[in-house]
């Protein structure tokens, strides 16, 4: 396998009154593509921190990110923007779903901010709607779903641009058990099928389940970096 993402000596600092805050510290780390990572730790121990990082969506006091071979510490904000929509696909606890728009718009919002037209991206949003068993939900909006459906529409919007990687921030946190789970089967099936790279920030062990490594993190180090077995072959509920 390919190295897809490197994190190089990354160390976030936050400004706290009279001192400084250190979130993550030195912290290095290697993904390979097609790889499923799972990123765990205690409440504050900077797992957000890392993979808000590692997604371009914040930048570190200190180190730098590679993805895909390429430094990305001098993009300008437009072009790690432009980098996330094209390259990169996002799942979030909350859902993040826009709820003015339906769960087929929703899905499409990637493209459309890329400057395609719906009626020309419909039917591969359909066929995603499919694949996460929420087809018959297509005209519905984000009030009229359950969390469990919220959430794979936010997979499904998170793969329409045929990403590279797929990075997901607690997105069962809100979720039943049962439901958390096969979102996490869910997640584990698509990006494999596709050959894709996911790396999952949780506190739910079930999310170390699905994974093929599991980095530990505390107090904004890394504590471990261990490969799992094989991951179990479930289907998504």
């Amino acid at each position: 396998m390919s190295v897809v993402l490197e994190a190089v000596h990354l160390t976030k600092t936050y400004r706290r009154g009279s001192r400084d805050l250190v979130a993550l510290n030195d912290v290095s780390l290697s993904v390979e593509r097609g790889e499923h990572v799972a990123i765990m730790g205690a409440s504050g121990s900077g797992k957000s921190t890392l993979l808000n990082i590692l997604g371009l969506l914040d930048r570190p006091s200190r180190g730098r990110v590679i993805v895909n071979g390429a430094s990305t510490e001098d993009y300008s904000d437009a072009q790690l923007s432009a980098f996330r929509r094209r390259h990169l696909g996002f799942v979030f606890q909350f859902f993040n779903l826009m709820p003015t728009l339906t769960a087929l718009e929703n899905v499409a919002l990637p493209l459309l901010l890329d400057g395609q037209r719906l009626s020309a991206v419909r039917d591969e949003c359909l066929q995603l709607l499919r694949a996460v068993g929420v087809e018959d939900r297509l005209e519905h909006y984000p009030h009229e779903l359950s969390g469990g459906e919220m959430q794979r529409v936010a997979v499904a919007r998170a793969l329409v641009a045929r990403p590279d990687m797929i990075l997901a921030d607690e997105p069962t946190g809100n979720l039943d058990s049962r439901n958390a789970s096969a979102i996490h089967a869910l997640m584990s099936r698509e990006v494999k099928a596709r050959g894709l790279t996911l790396l999952v920030v949780s506190h739910d062990r079930a999310a170390a389940e699905w994974s093929d490594r599991i980095i530990t993190l505390r107090d904004g180090s890394i504590e471990s970096n261990e490969r799992r077995p094989a991951a179990p072959d479930r289907e998504s509920t």
